[in-house]
């Protein structure tokens, strides 16, 4: 082989050596580029989860405070037609103790004076029910209260059970966003170690 051949094909291995350094570097490159893209992105993902945790976080606190203070509400509410009630069932008695002995003029007023308390005192949710609980004496014979009406004394706490099944849900939209914030950090954490490594090949 002829001097010119061998310092030819020398040549021609440098080049492409530094043609094959070339590309690995250009790859590199492209990796970097690519990598700090999707980190920087879990990063922001991340970020807005960890606003989202705070703002569900604050606002369920919120809610929650609003539904005890209904709930807190209602339950005096409750306790105060609970008291209207026993009221009426006393004159209930009085009624019939009138009407059993014929005294008409008796069974009228205390007729007339559940009539203005129903009137004066009830809400109309209470007074349908107080109105419930009266025809179900007149058909049973039986004296039954307003609060044996299936649902009613629930009713009291559908709002504030609305304001707290809000509150839990909030609550949970939170926890989800934690995880999720977390499950992103740890994504910038994995692609930050990719850097450093991809930064490591372009030494050799």
């Amino acid at each position: 082989m002829s001097e010119e051949t061998k310092v030819k094909e020398k040549k021609e291995s440098k080049f492409a050596a530094h043609l094959t350094e070339n590309k690995i570097e250009f790859i590199v490159a492209i990796f970097l580029g690519v990598t700090a893209l999707f980190t920087s992105w879990a990063g922001w993902i991340g970020s807005l989860h960890g606003g989202n945790q705070a703002t569900n976080y604050t606002e369920s606190n919120n809610y929650a405070s609003m539904g005890n203070s209904e709930w807190n509400q209602a339950s005096q509410y409750l306790m105060q037609d609970m008291m209207t009630w026993n009221t009426i069932s006393d004159l209930m008695i009085e009624l019939t103790f009138a009407e059993d002995k014929g005294d008409a003029d008796a069974a009228e007023k205390y007729s007339w004076k559940i009539d203005q308390i129903i009137t004066d005192n009830c809400t109309p949710e209470f007074a349908e029910a107080v109105e419930w609980a009266l025809d179900q004496a007149e058909t049973t014979g039986e004296f039954v209260s307003p609060f044996d009406k299936e649902g009613f004394e629930d009713s009291y706490y559908a709002d504030a059970q609305e304001l707290l099944d809000t509150a839990d849900q909030l609550l949970e939209d939170g926890k989800a966003d934690n995880q999720a914030g977390d499950s992103f950090n740890l994504v910038v954490v994995i692609y930050s170690i990719t850097l450093f490594l991809l930064g490591i090949v372009g030494i050799f």
